[in-house]
């Protein structure tokens, strides 16, 4: 069973260095393909000796445990990469994953704020602290830009092109985008900068990162977390929200505006528009006042 620890940390260096998908990615590739590894070990196989009736057994026992169909689409997701690495380096001569189907899944649509609650979240950072200027600055720059929270804790100021109004964002897979700034995400940025940030001692190697904690590193993307829920319990906000919900906002809103899709795909940085397309069925209101007005049958009336 040696070949199996050979085998997936050659697939780490794969994904990291000939895909280079983000550090996140690859720990959620790894983790759903050691739970591949411990039902092989359960059956006495190596990783070329799988079969698809193996594959079929092992999904099996991820619903026994009452893994949700979601949970079990991803570790699908996860060891069909894996089969198809172990293919490219012909490890393998016939994928056993190939006819692997992906449980059924609900759409599950996301939580949206209005922009009533984003101002009241914003509103709520107290500035008096020293960490607030920072803090309003964060949550203006997620919703003005719609960054995924590894994005965030990741901006330096090299990515900013205030300028020319636009932000650099590193992507999924090292992907760069242009995102539209705001002047008031500029405002904010420079504020907490040149209030805040630039009086800290910063560690070395974080000279360049735009949003760091009070110890002069760079903030993780739990204490974004943390931050947001306590601002909403402070507003008393009863919906379950993240940073990524700054992100579904900010999408909703430039749907319901009349923005291009396609335009949006790109701010948000995703590589097919079906992933985009989720956000078009949040304001019914705003789809049907467009159906009257625009269809040829309605217009004339």
């Amino acid at each position: 069973m040696s070949t199996w620890n050979r085998y997936i940390k050659d697939f780490v260096s794969y994904m990291k260095i000939e895909k280079g998908l983000a550090e996140n990615s690859i720990f959620a590739y790894q983790k759903d393909v050691d739970k591949l590894f411990q039902y092989a070990l359960s059956i006495q196989k190596n990783a070329e000796d799988i079969t698809y009736n193996d594959l079929k057994h092992f999904i099996a026992t991820l619903y026994d445990i009452g893994l949700s169909a979601r949970s079990q689409a991803r570790i699908i997701s996860g060891v069909k990469q894996f089969y198809g690495f172990l293919l490219l380096e012909n490890v393998i001569q016939d994928d056993p994953s190939e006819l692997l189907e992906q449980p059924k899944i609900g759409l599950k649509l996301p939580e949206v704020l209005s922009i009533e609650e984003i101002d009241a979240l914003i509103a709520a950072v107290d500035l008096t602290k020293t960490e607030g200027h920072r803090n309003r600055a964060i949550l203006e720059t997620l919703y003005s830009c719609g960054m995924r929270v590894s994005e965030l804790v990741n901006l330096r100021f090299s990515d900013l092109y205030f300028d020319e109004g636009f932000v650099r964002v590193i992507g999924k897979g090292n992907k760069e985008r242009l995102v539209p700034v705001s002047p008031q995400v500029q405002k904010e940025i420079q504020i907490y900068n040149d209030h805040i940030r630039r009086h800290q001692e910063i560690k070395k190697g974080n000279e360049n990162i735009v949003f760091l904690n009070r110890r002069g590193a760079k903030l993780t993307r739990v204490m974004i977390f943390t931050i947001i829920k306590q601002l909403a319990e402070a507003i008393d906000l009863k919906k379950n929200i993240s940073p990524h919900t700054f992100r579904h906002s900010f999408a909703t809103h430039l749907i319901e505006g009349g923005a291009n899709l396609r335009a949006i795909q790109e701010m948000l940085g995703h590589e097919s528009i079906t992933t985009t397309e989720i956000y078009t069925h949040l304001d019914q209101r705003f789809l049907r006042d467009a159906i009257l007005s625009y269809h040829p049958r309605n217009a004339k009336n």
